[in-house]
């Protein structure tokens, strides 16, 4: 059998493994863009807000990493091309992509209009089309390398009123899935990240009403179970588990939830 290594041995250095992380402005992309960056890979943060991204790129420069920041919308091509070369410039050949960017419109889906809805398929499957057209190939090339989407609870358990953003996380799932087997034998990794409930501003500039319908709606249909939320620092530690995996293993899917409160009583 094949020695599966996942540190370097005496007087070797660990592999350089540039990473970009899209979708780092805030929550889930900007813990992962921290935890990568604490644990020694370059990171290049992207998002359509910069200056977030510069911030805490500034924070992992300050405790010792290496981080760049570069605008990155995407749902523009030319935008996803101009970020990709600008990386690759500023880091070398990129060795991790995290693709999480996203976008989750509020509503009832009988209320969408459908540019709105195409919109958010842009974002969320279209979107990830683009990374992957972007940096993928060189990966290929190379024969080594990790693709890590970040997907959604909603796979499992669908909600209502974000119909928008449950197309379009299907659509990415199914594309990401399509892509695992393609890779299978190259040395490049695909892997999902599906987080339940998590404390993240994606649905910041919901109409109250609505926040409150898809509240009540969960408890209903048994998709809010309890109030508990993951930290974005739980996906964060998943991802970092999932690409820092030896080589020669592969964690294909990981569905990470909230542990629920301590029933009374219990110890």
């Amino acid at each position: 059998m094949p020695e599966l290594r996942s540190r370097p041995g005496p007087g070797e250095h660990p592999p350089r493994r540039p990473a970009v992380v899209a979708g780092a402005s805030s929550g889930i992309g900007a813990e992962i863009a921290r935890m990568l960056g604490a644990g020694g890979y370059p990171v290049a943060l992207g998002a359509r807000r910069i200056e977030p991204c510069e911030q805490i790129a500034a924070e992992i420069r300050a405790a010792g990493g290496e981080a760049v920041a570069h605008e990155l919308d995407i749902a523009d091509t030319a935008s996803v091309e101009a970020f990709g070369k600008a990386v690759t410039e500023r880091l070398g050949e990129v060795e991790v992509l995290v693709a999480n960017a996203g976008t989750m419109p509020g509503g009832a889906v009988v209320d969408l209009e459908p540019a709105a809805f195409a919109a958010a398929l842009d974002v969320n499957a279209v979107g990830l089309l683009r990374l992957l057209r972007t940096f993928v190939a060189p990966m290929i090339a190379r024969r080594r390398g990790d693709v890590v989407v970040i997907s959604s609870e909603v796979l499992e358990h669908p909600r209502p009123y974000v119909g928008a953003y449950t197309a379009g996380k299907w659509a990415a799932e199914g594309l990401a899935r399509t892509l695992q087997m393609e890779l299978e034998g190259t040395g490049v990794r695909a892997s999902l990240v599906r987080p339940g409930p998590t404390a993240t501003d994606i649905a910041a500039g919901w109409d109250m009403d609505v926040a409150m319908q898809a509240y009540h709606s969960g408890r209903k249909f048994g998709t809010l179970r309890h109030m508990a939320l993951l930290p974005p620092e739980a996906i964060a530690h998943t991802v970092a588990h999932v690409v820092g995996a030896p080589r020669g293993v592969h964690v294909a899917t990981s569905y990470v939830t909230p542990e629920a409160p301590l029933s009374e009583g219990a110890e």
